[in-house]
């Protein structure tokens, strides 16, 4: 191998490890740096703005140019090698052999970990050969990337494989992985990714689940329901669920009242509304995150395919997505099933009308069970709406009343159940 081939391989590693350790330093500089880079020299953060503004491009044509550069070695020294062994194949083995070390050491492991540990330095010079490369090698890695989408399944990066969502959360998951990033905020940002795949419909307050109030109603009944159920906006309906008049807000219920008291008889909840939002069902959670943070919204009434009320979504919902169930210091763990005195049970909303039947001793009907599990959802069919504290109805002599709702949402945790004392079974407390 004469000298003239030496130099030219290590020539040819030397520019392939500094064009690797060029994509670690890009991967690494953020936006900020260059606006700290801007106080020192304008000339130099020109340079480096230009690639983290289109990091694609610019990686693209680094690593079209490295993996040339590499390939190019290994036929100068398969070459050189074939006329030093024989056979050909151990020539071939033995080049291989050689150049994956090289190329690990020397292009691989070597300047990535330099460029990682000094990207403020190694990154001015990058920008630079970046900017230079994609001039003249821009068009034709572009017309390679077309080539690559166009025989790989799938609809493939406009811009090549790179600075995409993928990469960024296997970054994130590396830095997991290395102890960098917690797990809460690991998943969190997931969350942030995942919020452009999730539908409203899956984050909703389904239709069975609304807390509504007629528009007919007057003011004094309003705030009743509102301080009932804890919440502070509340849908407004005309004749049916399906149509929405407005949304009703405590606060503006509770100011009416209070400059004019008589109006809490006299005048109805439909005179003190505002206009609601109507969404559809299919619409990402991260497009209308944004829109209710651009309109300053918070709750969006979602509607099906049919103009119908499929739900009501808050931006509490939507942000419960990212940072997971956000409770409160009543959201505690609640007894299935509890004698509270001689004369009354508490039970979860949870526990199953079957297994109620059986500790309290009476006989369910057909119609009773039929659609629902649980209690709770036995109270909400009877009533026809979502229980609210204080909602009551009888089953078989037993008073069923609705007490403190739990989480964000206000669910109905459980319901005490009471009977005279000369119809209760013999239980001891």
């Amino acid at each position: 191998m004469s000298l003239t081939e030496v130099l030219s391989v290590v020539a040819l590693l030397l520019f392939a490890g500094f064009l690797a350790g060029s994509e670690s330093a890009i991967n690494s500089i953020s936006r900020v740096f260059v606006e700290e880079l801007e106080v020192k020299s304008s000339k130099s953060a020109a340079w480096v703005a230009r690639v983290v503004k289109e990091p694609a491009r610019y990686l693209n044509v680094i690593l079209f140019v490295r993996k040339a550069f590499e390939l190019t070695a290994t036929v100068i020294v398969a070459q050189a090698f074939i006329l030093l062994f024989e056979p050909i194949a151990l020539a071939m083995f033995i080049a291989v052999f050689t150049m994956v070390v090289l190329s690990y050491v020397v292009v691989g492991v070597g300047p990535r970990t330099l460029a990682k540990q000094n990207a403020g330095r190694w990154i001015i010079p990058a920008c630079v050969v970046a900017v230079v490369m994609s001039k003249i090698l821009g068009p034709l890695t572009a017309l390679l990337i077309a080539i690559g989408n166009a025989i790989t399944p799938g609809k493939g990066f406009k811009s090549g494989p790179f600075a995409n969502e993928a990469e960024l959360r296997d970054l994130v998951d590396q830095a997991h992985e290395r102890g960098l990033v917690e797990e809460s905020e690991h998943e969190m940002i997931h969350s942030v990714f995942e919020l452009g795949d999730t539908l409203v419909r899956e984050l909703m307050v389904p239709r069975t689940e609304m807390v509504w109030i007629e528009g007919s109603k007057n003011l004094r009944q309003g705030l009743s329901l509102a301080l009932r159920s804890g919440f502070t906006r509340i849908p407004v309906i005309g004749e049916n669920l399906d149509e929405i008049l407005g949304i009703a807000y405590v606060k503006d219920l509770a100011r009416r009242t209070h400059e004019y008291r008589e109006a809490e008889l006299t005048e109805l909840v439909s005179q003190h509304i505002r206009g609601a939002t109507f969404v559809p069902e299919t619409k990402t959670a991260s497009e209308l995150l944004k829109e209710m943070q651009r309109d300053q919204i918070h709750l969006a009434v979602v509607v099906d395919e049919y103009g119908g009320t499929a739900g009501l979504i808050t931006i509490e919902d939507i942000l419960e997505e990212i940072v997971g169930e956000i409770a409160d210091e009543y959201d505690d763990d609640v007894e299935e099933f509890e004698w509270v005195s001689t004369t009354q049970v508490r039970v979860s909303a949870r526990l199953h009308l079957e297994d109620l039947a059986d500790k309290l001793e009476f006989e369910l009907s057909e119609d009773e069970k039929e659609d629902v599990d649980t209690i709770g959802g036995y109270v909400a069919k009877s009533l026809g709406r979502v229980p609210i504290p204080g909602s009551t109805l009888t089953l078989k002599g037993w008073v069923v009343t609705a007490e403190r709702p739990i989480g964000r949402r206000h669910r109905i945790a459980t319901f005490l159940v009471e009977r005279p004392a000369d119809l209760l079974p013999n239980k001891e407390v």
